[in-house]
This record gives C-alpha cells, structure tokens and sequence, in this order.
C-alpha cells in the first residue's frame, strides 16, 4: 500500500481540510464536510425544500452530490490528488423533508495508482440512505503542488 495513514486517527493538515471543503457545488446544496483524515471523510447535508424532486422526497442528485463530496474527501485524504473513475450508487430509502444525512466514506483498498472507497449515507434514525462503491485513479501529484 502507497502513502501509510498515521495510525494515530489524526485528522488532516488544517490546509488540506480547507482546499477539500472548498466546494462551490457542496455551499449550494448546504453540504458541510465536518472531518477528513487519511483514509475517511464525513459530510452532512439537511434535506431543505430546494433539495426535493417532483414527489417531495431528496432529489437523487443531491443525495449523489453528498456522496460525491464524501468521496473527493476520502480520496484525496492522503495529499495527492486523485481522480475518479466510477462511482456506483445505489439508492435505498428517499431522504426526506427536515432529514439530517451524515455520509461517511472509507477506504477498501488503496494501491500506487488507484483506490477503492465505500461510502454511506444515513438519515438521523439511521435509514440507510445510499450507498456508493467508488474507484480513483491516484496521481503522483501532491494538493500543493498542483
């Protein structure tokens, strides 16, 4: 495995925490990435009456976008940047009015070149919401460096 994560549970670099979280699309949508350290991430997102399709229920794509957020999180979590190749989502149970999703992205698998993320997203009653198996390619190149 490239790039070991501490072992320490530490979270990342206040810097790397502040690039991840700059994410015009997540302020949009009101999804707020609450902790990143190597290897897991966690973003929150309230279901507010912008976010709801035509039969009143969260829109799929606000839903992917939290896990979309979750994942850029957790993969870029090492420093190096990494680029996504698939995410395969599966939709469970509608996230409804008021409900608060928290997704939390871990990683499966992590090599040189790509990685593998699991990623879940829970209402506050604990419905799972969807989930999400997603691939990166990993970059050589560091978030500084870019």
């Amino acid at each position: 495995m490239a790039d070991p994560a501490p072992d320490d549970g530490a979270d990342v670099a206040p810097a790397l925490f502040a690039q991840l979280a700059a994410d015009p699309l997540a302020d949009l949508l009101g999804i707020v990435l609450e902790q990143v350290r190597p290897g897991y991430a966690r973003a929150v997102m309230t279901v507010g009456p912008q976010l709801l399709n035509a039969v009143g229920t969260a829109h799929g794509g606000a839903t992917m976008a939290l896990l979309d957020v979750v994942h850029a999180a957790v993969s870029n979590s090492h420093g190096t940047v990494a680029v996504a190749q698939d995410v395969h989502t599966e939709f469970l149970a509608p996230g409804r009015p008021g409900d608060r999703l928290v997704a939390e992205g871990t990683e499966v698998h992590r090599s040189r070149r790509t990685a593998v993320y699991r990623i879940e997203a829970r209402a506050q009653d604990g419905r799972l919401v969807a989930t999400a198996l997603a691939r990166v390619f990993r970059t050589e190149t560091a978030w500084e460096d870019r």
